[in-house]
This record gives structure tokens, sequence and C-alpha cells, in this order.
């Protein structure tokens, strides 16, 4: 994979105004455990090397067990492995992503997080959505392939 633009480089105010998002949202209050399981699950949803990589490799520093990571694809299936919370925020992101958030998507994760949780848990899908725009776009090298 040969990297066809550095878009930090480019344009760096811009990355800085998405970066200033990043964060907030690593001060948000919502665990960063989840918020780096959400980021992971759009990622793959999104086919972004780079950002799959990166979140990988994060959740695993933070202890997260090998066999929970492989099963974030299919974390349907894998009920017991994930919390009900992880799930809730996992379906959620998966909607968010698709643009269909159904009523019952939405009732469950209001039901389950509170108005700023939420808030700041579609802020966390919209800004990793944006950066996989970015790294599939110009092809960001993931850390195992550079």
């Amino acid at each position: 994979m040969t990297t066809r633009l550095d878009y930090t480089q480019a344009s760096p105010e811009g990355y800085k105004a998405f970066g200033g998002v990043y964060v907030y949202l690593q001060n948000s209050g919502l665990p960063k455990a989840l918020i780096d399981l959400v980021y992971l699950r759009v990622s793959q949803i999104n086919g972004c090397a780079f950002c799959i990589d990166m979140h990988s490799r994060d959740l695993l520093k933070q202890g997260l067990a090998v066999d929970k990571l492989v099963l974030v694809p299919v974390w349907h299936d894998a009920r017991d492995v994930f919390t009900a919370r992880e799930r809730i925020a996992l379906a959620f992101a998966e909607a968010v992503t698709r643009s269909d958030v159904s009523d019952a998507d939405y009732a469950a994760a209001a039901a389950e997080f509170n108005a700023k949780e939420l808030a700041d848990l579609t802020y966390g899908i919209a800004l990793m959505n944006a950066f996989n725009r970015l790294g599939v776009t110009f092809r960001t090298t993931p850390a195992a392939a550079a």
C-alpha cells in the first residue's frame, strides 16, 4: 500500500480541527476502551486499514484480550464476550455508520447512555467515519505495513 497524500501535512489546520474533537472525546467521560472499541468497529465497516491497525493496537495496549479483539467483527455471535453496554454501543455504531438508525436502535442506545454520553458517542462515531474516509481516500499506510 502506497500513501497517496499525507493529509496531516497537506492541511495541518484541518487535521488539528479533527484532533480537537478526538481530544474532547478522550476526556468526555466515556471509557477509553469503549470509544476505541467503537472506533475499531466503525473502521472495520469502512475498510480503513490504518485505523483498524491503530485501534486494534490501542485496545491491546489497554489490556483487551486477543480473544475479544478478534471477535469484534462478529460481536453479534459472541454476545457473552461483550458487556451489554459494549453491545449497545457497537450496534449503535453500526447503525449510525450505515445511516440506518431505527427507532429501536435509538431507543436502546438512549436507554443505556445518558443524553451527554449518547451525543458524545455519536460524535465519536461520526469522527471515526470522517477519519476513515481520509484514510481510505489517501491510503494511509498502517503501522503493520510500514
